[in-house]
């Protein structure tokens, strides 16, 4: 009889968890990403499980290879963010990632105390599944208490799941995120001076809109700018691949510089620096300047060095204005070794730019030149002639 009761217990737990999945699976049905809504991705409650198994598509940021069949829809599809969105859509929104920390990072303790801060994503007709996927990431490998809010700032998208859809969906999730909108197209800069206004933590995060937080990314650019609010914190940019997705570490062994014609490059920590920091590779690197995607920086140091160059149009030379802008006004700009946030390296940007990409970059080059550069612009100027009245 006692055995009997036992599966009549098991049996109808059993029913009760397959009803509870069949409504999770109803309930939490999503848009796919593209305009026509007769077609729909995998449900986000699916999509978790197979998260948690660890075997979907890109689980533990494992490539994913597109069928000879599917090829030339994938090179159709390509074309619209300059990324795989084929192999991104097949890949699970909360999936699972490597943990590509040193060794010695894994084992530090950070202080109880942290201030928290706002993520600010800027978007542009970003696709859905790399946008929520950032998402997801932030909240699932953040402490909440330390998240204050995710602000997504849309710059004017056309895309019509980018609207009312994702409003409700974000809805749903666990922190408090808002959605802002430009009224016109205004660039990075501007919606990112939009979203920090918005804001309310104690420091401000900026990510870019096809981002994948690792685990333990946020405590220690927190920890640091606790010790010194005037340091401005860069995690480790890991490579996501716009083929297959692939995630790949990126090198605690380079850091930030600038070549004369005022473009970002990646150079070989120097043995200075590599001595400062007693040959321990977990010590932040201080850096010259930073790819600008992705950084911490305290609220109020923010506003006391002025923010954002808002001359600036659109994109680009805004990192070399901000990072010469903090070394310049009493700060310092570290690479936190022990944060690492992936990112997806577009070999050419979706994107127009009005007046074309040389014109504007060329203006905001000369505003950073004139502006930062002092007797040091000449050699910008002789490099780059066509920026003195571009």
């Amino acid at each position: 009889m006692r055995r009997f009761v036992y599966c009549k217990v098991v049996l109808a737990t059993s029913l009760m968890w397959v009803l509870v999945d069949v409504f999770l699976l109803l309930y939490f049905s999503e848009c796919n990403k593209c305009d026509d809504k007769k077609e729909r991705s995998l449900l986000p409650a699916l999509r978790a499980v197979i998260s948690r198994n660890q075997e979907g598509p890109g689980e533990m940021g494992k490539a994913v290879l597109i069928p000879k069949d599917d090829q030339e829809k994938m090179k159709e599809l390509f074309k619209i963010n300059q990324f795989n969105l084929m192999a991104s859509d097949l890949i699970a929104l909360n999936r699972s990632l490597p943990d590509v920390r040193l060794d010695g990072c894994k084992t530090k303790v950070y202080p109880d105390e942290l201030p928290n801060t706002s993520v600010v994503i800027v978007f542009h007709n970003e696709a859905w599944s790399t946008l929520l996927r950032t998402v997801y990431s932030v909240i699932n490998r953040s402490p909440h208490h330390l998240l204050a809010e995710i602000i997504l700032v849309d710059d004017a998208s056309e895309r019509e799941f980018l609207k009312t859809s994702l409003e409700n969906y974000v809805k749903k999730l666990e922190v408090s995120i808002k959605i802002i909108r430009m009224e016109q197209r205004s660039g990075l800069i501007r919606a990112r001076l939009r979203g920090a206004a918005a804001s309310t933590g104690q420091v401000i995060t900026f990510l870019d809109a096809h981002c994948e937080c690792t685990l333990g990314w946020l405590e220690p650019l927190l920890a640091r700018i606790k010790e010194d609010r005037k340091t401005v914190v860069c995690p480790i940019i890991d490579v996501i691949s716009d083929d297959t997705f692939e995630y790949m570490a990126g090198s605690d062994m380079t850091y930030g510089g600038f070549n004369w014609k005022l473009n970002f490059r990646w150079y070989p920590v120097p043995q200075r620096e590599m001595d400062r920091r007693k040959g321990d590779r977990t010590l932040p690197v201080r850096t010259p300047t930073m790819a600008g995607g992705l950084f911490s920086i305290d609220r109020n140091y923010f506003e006391e060095i002025g923010t954002y160059d808002a001359g600036m149009d659109i994109w680009g030379g805004e990192n070399l204005e901000m990072s010469f802008r903090i070394w310049q006004c009493g700060g310092s700009l570290e690479i936190v070794t022990c944060s690492h946030v992936g990112h997806v390296f577009r070999k050419a940007t979706p994107y127009t730019f009005p007046g074309g990409t040389g014109h504007v970059i060329n203006k905001n080059n000369r505003r950073l030149a004139e502006v930062w550069m002092d007797e040091f612009k000449d050699f910008f100027y002789i490099i780059s002639p066509e920026a003195v009245c571009g």
